[in-house]
């Protein structure tokens, strides 16, 4: 009986998530799905979440090499999405979370989750306009980046216009594919010598 009230627990647990995730966009922070970001259409929202990641991965030294993946559109949210080409080895991970955390602290963003997981660590944050913004490693260490927008007036969304720093991909692109002397190192980044 009580695995089968844990099971129910769980059940409806998961369900309330899904539900919550569900609403206008996967990250954003609007409160309601009909509240729109005032003078703000889908494609302005699309422009803001493009210039928020080209701020992130800017902040990212070494660079890596990056491709726009594709744009999916709710109701009233736009959500972007870019994959990371650079192969990010295990050890250096932490590295490149951590610079993309100081840099959405940086830009005054609320980090609302880190998820700690030794194979596929990712973070969340949003921006005080409601913007919802995660990078998440998944299979083989690929890393990925997403924002989603709160909700906005109805518009068509265009693609990006900036150039991707790596090559281009017909259809999804293939697992990370570009070594880095930086990122792609299998050691700890090693500790900064002590100051004298």
């Amino acid at each position: 009986m009580r695995r089968i009230m844990r099971t129910v627990r769980l059940a409806c647990a998961l369900g309330v998530t899904g539900a919550l995730l569900v609403g206008c966009g996967l990250l954003g922070g609007a409160k309601n799905g009909s509240e729109a970001v005032p003078g703000m259409d889908m494609q302005g929202a699309a422009e803001r979440a493009d210039g928020m990641f080209y701020a992130t991965v800017g902040a990212i030294k070494p660079g890596i090499e990056w491709v726009h993946y594709t744009t999916t559109t709710g109701s009233c949210d736009v959500t972007r999405y870019w994959t990371v080409m650079t192969v990010v080895s295990e050890q250096r991970r932490g590295n490149l979370l951590g610079v993309v955390e100081r840099s959405w602290k940086a830009s005054d963003f609320r980090i609302k989750t880190v998820n700690p997981s030794k194979d596929m660590p990712s973070i969340i944050a949003v921006s005080k306009d409601g913007f919802g913004i995660m990078v998440k490693f998944g299979y083989k260490g690929q890393a990925f980046f997403e924002v989603t927008s709160p909700c906005a007036d109805e518009s068509k969304v265009a693609a990006p216009t900036k150039v991707a720093t790596g090559r281009t991909y017909d259809g999804r692109p293939p697992t990370p594919n570009v070594r880095s002397d930086f990122w792609s190192a299998e050691t700890p980044v090693p500790d900064p010598a002590p100051s004298p």
